[in-house]
């Protein structure tokens, strides 16, 4: 871990206001660090809205432009445009979104984005609710999980959709999965983002303390129990159809051990 980050630019400054734990916040200090130059960030209503602050006391070291939740998309594309129009086509523009912002308010111009193939990355962190409104249902929320939208004894009866199946569908160039419990993969699929041109999506699971109930030190364990237990598999798609699987585990456990770990889920027996 120390070689993957070593001689790599620290550009989330400590004292930002994330949990304690915070899933997010440590995945997109692994992406901010691997990202050859700083970006220009858009980032959607969300968590990382507050991580980020306002200038002048953004925790941040490159430019953020704060956008709506439905829009994000659009907001992007439209710098990046307007960038390679004054010259500056190496820069790259970010969008980062939660799953609210990406599965929900914002699919219409995260949808219109990559059927245009814009050259933006697009960056979806799930937690698998809608966390900063105070932990609300998505169409990213689990089978058999509580929200508070949903408190005991009921419980989230939707299976949760599969956003990479519908960006597939756009054919874009690239998109993948990843969490931090994997950081070469992680570090692996910041490159490809970065070597393509064109739409480019990246799905993370970031679980939240606050949300899914655990102590913030099983924050890491939880990434890695989904990848063990197939909850969150690690793959590539590109141009919507070549599908490459990264990491097969070994054998397909951790799934009650993730399940107990979190409050979100004692609705549930083994």
């Amino acid at each position: 871990m120390k070689d993957l980050f070593h001689g790599l630019p620290e550009r989330l400054y400590s004292g930002h206001t994330a949990c304690p734990g915070c899933g997010a916040a440590l995945a997109m200090r692994q992406v901010f660090r691997m990202l050859d130059t700083g970006p220009v960030l858009v980032i959607a209503a969300s968590c990382w809205s507050v991580i980020a602050g306002v200038p002048p006391f953004t925790s941040l070291d490159f430019p953020v432009v704060h956008s709506p939740l439905p829009c994000a998309a659009a907001l992007g594309s439209g710098l990046k445009r307007g960038l390679v129009r004054r010259g500056n086509e190496e820069t790259e523009v970010v969008v980062l979104a939660g799953d609210g912002g990406t599965f929900d308010i914002g699919l219409q111009s995260l949808s219109g984005a990559a059927y245009r193939n814009e050259n933006i990355i697009f960056i979806c962190y799930d937690n698998e609710a809608y966390m900063n409104t105070g932990v609300h249902s998505s169409s990213a929320t689990p089978y058999g999980s509580r929200t508070s939208t949903l408190p005991p004894p009921r419980f989230h009866q939707r299976r949760k959709k599969d956003i990479m199946q519908v960006i597939a569908g756009h054919n874009i160039p690239y998109a993948a999965t990843a969490t931090i419990a994997f950081p070469k993969d992680l570090a692996q699929k910041i490159q490809e983002v970065q070597r393509v041109s064109g739409f480019r999506f990246l799905h993370l699971l970031t679980p939240c303390p606050t949300g899914w109930g655990y102590e913030p030190r099983y924050t890491v364990e939880l990434s890695r129990l989904a990848v063990e237990s197939c909850l969150f598999p690690l793959y590539e798609i590109r141009e919507g159809q070549r599908y490459n699987i990264n990491y097969r585990p070994s054998s397909q456990t951790g799934l009650e051990t993730f399940l107990q770990l979190q409050q979100r889920f004692t609705g549930i027996s083994s």
